[in-house]
């Protein structure tokens, strides 16, 4: 990153929260000048004044990237600020929820390259997954930068329209909590089987973190992962016959979730 057009025209970052500050931390660590880097945040942190970035500087008229990291409800405070960076080469990259590349363009103008982003939490230690896409004047070479940026905290993906975006919400923006919430329940189903309470919980977060490690790492699908641990009338088949119960187990309950995660992405997208 230190010889790209963003270390040369410079980044500013509109908000430093923990995605903000996860996304930063990487970008620092892959070599961007703190230099380069302006960032607009009401309350900055020690980390964040340690960095060495420009804090409360005057903003440089066109940079290679706008960074948009506030929380949505603060958007409408913050975004006309920039307005004069619109209509030009500056790419606007958006991670707040919600906003659509239509809203950004009613305030920045029709010509600015816009590309809307959807993270999720585990971005925090660099092992979440983002998605992006681009409006019409997005090019080739803006949606590479933005795919470079995002990277800094996991892996990036690319839609074809956005909106895809509301169902990309329901699968990983809002998955995260789905997996947290099976933690808990595994965790208390171990206790209600006999376990301490802290040891089942123990058992199910390691439990659920090395599926999921082995999942990605593995050349088999996770279909086959599943058939290797499952013995013929053994324990997990046991368990398994309730788990993939078409009605009443995982097939209908995470189809009847991401549906309402994605149908709720669309209400609020649509005011």
């Amino acid at each position: 990153m230190k010889d790209s057009r963003i270390a040369q025209s410079g980044l500013v970052l509109l908000g430093c929260g923990k995605m903000g500050s996860a996304m930063l931390a990487g970008w620092l660590a892959k070599g961007l000048p703190a230099s380069s880097v302006w960032v607009v945040d009401p309350n900055p942190s020690d980390w964040l004044t340690s960095t060495g970035v420009h804090l409360g500087d005057s903003l440089p008229a066109a940079p290679a990237v706008v960074l948009v990291a506030v929380k949505p409800q603060m958007m409408a405070d913050a975004l006309p600020t920039l307005k004069a960076m619109g209509n030009g080469t500056t790419v606007f990259v958006s991670v707040a929820a919600g906003i659509t590349i239509a809203t950004f363009e009613s305030i920045l103008g029709v010509q600015t390259p816009i590309v809307r982003a959807m993270p999720n939490t585990p971005a925090a230690i660099s092992r979440g997954i983002t998605a992006i896409v681009g409006n019409s004047v997005v090019e080739a070479a803006a949606l590479d930068e933005a795919e470079a940026l995002l990277s800094a905290v996991g892996e990036v993906v690319r839609l074809e329209t956005e909106s895809q975006i509301d169902a990309v919400t329901g699968v990983s923006g809002s998955g995260p909590a789905y997996v947290f919430h099976m933690i808990e329940t595994l965790a208390a189903a171990g206790a209600a089987q006999g376990l301490p309470a802290d040891l089942s919980m123990q058992l199910a977060k390691a439990t659920v973190a090395g599926a999921g490690a082995l999942a990605q790492s593995a050349q088999e699908d996770p279909t086959q992962l599943r058939i290797n641990v499952t013995s013929p009338n053994g324990t997990t088949q046991a368990a398994l016959e309730v788990l993939m119960d078409e009605e009443t187990g995982f097939p209908a309950l995470l189809a009847r979730a991401v549906k309402a995660a994605t149908d709720r992405s669309r209400e609020l997208a649509n005011g």
